[in-house]
């Protein structure tokens, strides 16, 4: 209980401060105060407007990441194990890797027009890259003994790759496919807000053009709740696969 106001005392105390400023006209127009906020979102709610944006954009992210992670992780370990298929990716993802993939949105409006899939696309793109990169290093910073004891041992290739290789690579896959879910909300956003009839990116440009800046600031931060929700859920099933191997570590003790 003591940890958890500890954690909440900063952010409470932001919250009260800004509705303080804003009640007595310290904070400009475009900024709602957190009472403003939570009177939008009952608005929202009330009208069913937000549940269906809601609804759109987690079909987006989630099909997206869910495309890009699977494809990422795949190709990734491919590439780790096998040389060839790692010199074939290695210099288109090394050109295209710094490019924002929301740069690409606009190719995809054109392909796919302003529906579903070319959201899904840039978020599966975006994913794709974080993912796959992670997936390479970790399968490369497998411990060698680890490899040479099974095969000692007169396993084949294939279980080694996965009862040896697999198992230790997946903390390190974890933290890729924790970047890519970050990510998958950052080019769902920035697509929504560039082109969409619908969805959470949709509402906050609405918002911002009606002047409802209260409207704005509860799609983002409905944005932000559910990546922080997807997160936590993401780091449950990772402590949860990966229990054996986070025993002794500082993350166990938490």
């Amino acid at each position: 209980m003591s940890r958890l106001l500890r954690n909440l005392a900063l952010p409470v105390a932001t919250l009260v401060l800004w509705e303080l400023l804003g009640r007595t006209d310290h904070l400009p127009d475009f900024l709602s105060t957190p009472s403003g906020i939570a009177a939008a979102f009952a608005e929202l709610i009330g009208d069913g407007e937000l549940g269906d944006d809601v609804a759109i954009s987690v079909l987006r992210a989630f099909s997206g990441f869910a495309i890009g992670a699977a494809l990422g992780v795949l190709v990734g370990l491919a590439a780790g194990v096998s040389v060839p298929v790692r010199n074939f990716f290695d210099a288109p993802v090394s050109l295209l890797y710094p490019v924002p993939k929301i740069a690409f949105y606009p190719i995809f409006l054109l392909w796919l027009g302003l529906g579903d899939m070319s959201k899904i696309v840039v978020v599966a793109v975006s994913v794709w890259f974080p993912v796959f990169i992670a997936s390479i290093e970790a399968t490369r910073t497998v411990n060698l003994q680890l490899i040479w004891s099974a095969q000692s041992m007169g396993a084949g290739r294939f279980v080694i790759f996965r009862r040896v290789v697999l198992p230790a690579a997946l903390p390190q896959l974890f933290a890729g496919l924790r970047v890519g879910l970050a990510l998958a909300f950052v080019a769902l956003f920035a697509a929504e807000l560039m082109g969409a009839n619908a969805g959470l990116g949709y509402l906050v440009t609405d918002g911002e053009q009606n002047l409802r800046f209260d409207i704005m600031f509860a799609g983002i931060v409905t944005f932000g709740v559910i990546g922080f929700l997807s997160d936590r859920v993401l780091l449950a099933v990772r402590r949860r696969l990966l229990r054996g191997q986070l025993i002794g570590t500082a993350e166990a003790a938490v």
